[in-house]
């Protein structure tokens, strides 16, 4: 395509011609710092807040990577918040980031979990705090519906029937049938598994198809 010297070029498409700006260590330290110090609920809140700002604020990772990771989050053994913030450091950063992400996320809860060890039974029965916590709990709550319906987003906008059947089987077996997660994982990677054999399968006929013709 012929460029010409005066012809002006858009705001967005400059912006968009721009390459995306590499993640750094500080950055990424200080935000997983302040992910983890502020956010209460377990993994899948943390998990949120880190698709808010790498995904979105950032453009670091594209929404089908943060699925991905956490899925493998899920799936592993450990905690989901240390397990995506190793492969999210990862992503970013190598293993540089992966050790930076993982203390960023780990240095506030063994902070504060130090701290409520010492004084535990000034805590436990302290009507204050207690009520302070049954709020937070519905809180909670709903934060982690908002994760699930953004990841349940993800997997639909993929318009895969397979993501779907699957994300409707695993629901269904968990809430309905009470069937264990080990169980739903497994089956849905066997799912995955099977899925993957037959695409190639297919890709593999119609490429000696072609070949023949």
């Amino acid at each position: 395509m012929k460029s010409f010297p005066n012809e002006k070029i858009s705001p967005e498409k400059e912006k968009t011609d721009k390459p995306q700006k590499k993640g750094d260590l500080r950055t990424l330290f200080f935000t997983t710092l302040y992910i983890s110090a502020f956010t209460f609920g377990g993994g899948f809140v943390i998990v949120t807040f880190m698709r808010r700002k790498f995904v979105e604020e950032l453009g670091w990772i594209d929404e089908k990577e943060m699925l991905d990771f956490t899925a493998l989050a899920e799936s592993c053994p450990g905690a989901v918040a240390v397990n995506t913030a190793i492969l999210v450091g990862w992503k970013i950063c190598g293993p540089a980031g992966m050790i930076v992400a993982v203390l960023g996320t780990i240095l506030p809860p063994m902070v504060i979990i130090s701290v409520i060890s010492l004084f535990y039974a000034a805590f436990a029965e302290n009507i204050w705090v207690a009520a302070a916590l049954r709020g937070m709990q519905s809180g909670v709550a709903a934060v982690i519906l908002d994760v699930a319906c953004d990841l349940g987003s993800g997997v639909l906008k993929e318009k895969s029937i397979l993501s779907a059947i699957v994300l409707a089987a695993a629901f269904f077996c968990s809430f309905f049938l009470d069937v264990s997660v080990v169980w739903i994982i497994l089956a849905a990677a066997a799912a995955g598994i099977v899925n993957l054999i037959i695409l190639r399968r297919r890709s593999r006929h119609n490429r000696g198809k072609e070949e023949r013709l």
